[in-house]
């Protein structure tokens, strides 16, 4: 484990995603009623409705965990630089939280557009330092 030691902060990301997306979870299903669900079980496509848009925070989330812990892993088992390595990691998290918050609680596509973009950003960075420290 001491190879990770310098990884901190990227690991407690790791830790923060997952704890992220389960309380997302545990949050989707309120407000749920048969009026406002398809036949799918899903909320019906609404951004007006907050019932709709935790649903849509909870799916973003899981959707963008894959990516960024390949990309994550990738970088840190390349020995890719602990420094950047832990920024994009923070940063992705803390976009994350912000994406989640703005989706939730506003209908700001604008500013949900941007929070999601820095944890894309964040997400490109980890996977280059990955690929360029495999070769």
């Amino acid at each position: 484990m001491e190879n990770f030691d310098a990884y901190s902060h990227a690991l407690a990301s790791l830790g923060g995603i997952a704890l992220l997306i389960s309380i997302l979870g545990m949050v989707s299903g309120r407000g749920r009623t048969a009026d406002n669900r398809c036949e799918c079980g899903q909320p019906k496509r609404n951004y007006d409705n907050a019932v709709y848009r935790s649903n849509r925070a909870f799916m973003n989330a899981i959707e963008s965990a894959g990516p960024f812990i390949a990309a994550l892993m990738a970088a840190m088992l390349t020995g890719g630089s602990p420094l950047w390595v832990n920024i994009f990691a923070t940063v992705f998290l803390v976009a994350r939280i912000a994406t989640a918050i703005v989706h939730i609680r506003t209908t700001n596509q604008g500013l949900r557009s941007a929070t999601w973009a820095i944890g894309l950003l964040c997400i490109l960075s980890l996977a280059a330092i990955g690929i360029v420290g495999a070769f």
